[in-house]
């Protein structure tokens, strides 16, 4: 469910309701008054997310219009295989994956 905020035409009131994502009506009745309440835009909670949510929803939205190109191949990495044990004679006779 989404939260989405309603002001009052009649008594200028702001009010909260849930709807599932791209339902929501234009206006709702006013919860104090009964009139039309209409439905208004407001920024999304990003100012109390952590520091590092905020980063990453402002690269999303940047890559959304200046997406980052690859130009070339990357770099072959020198990572080596991790080594491991060797096999005991008694673990040598199995089968292996």
């Amino acid at each position: 469910m989404t939260t989405y905020e309603y002001r009052c035409d009649g008594d200028g009131a702001l009010q909260e309701a849930e709807f599932p994502l791209g339902s929501a009506p234009q206006a709702i009745a006013c919860g104090r008054c009964g009139g039309e309440a209409r439905r208004v835009f407001s920024a999304p909670m990003v100012g109390s997310s952590r520091r590092d949510l905020a980063a990453m929803i402002g690269r999303a939205e940047k890559s959304r219009t200046d997406p980052d190109l690859a130009t070339s191949l990357p770099p072959a990495s020198g990572r080596r295989r991790t080594p491991t044990a060797p096999l005991t004679p008694a673990l040598k006779r199995l089968p292996r994956p």
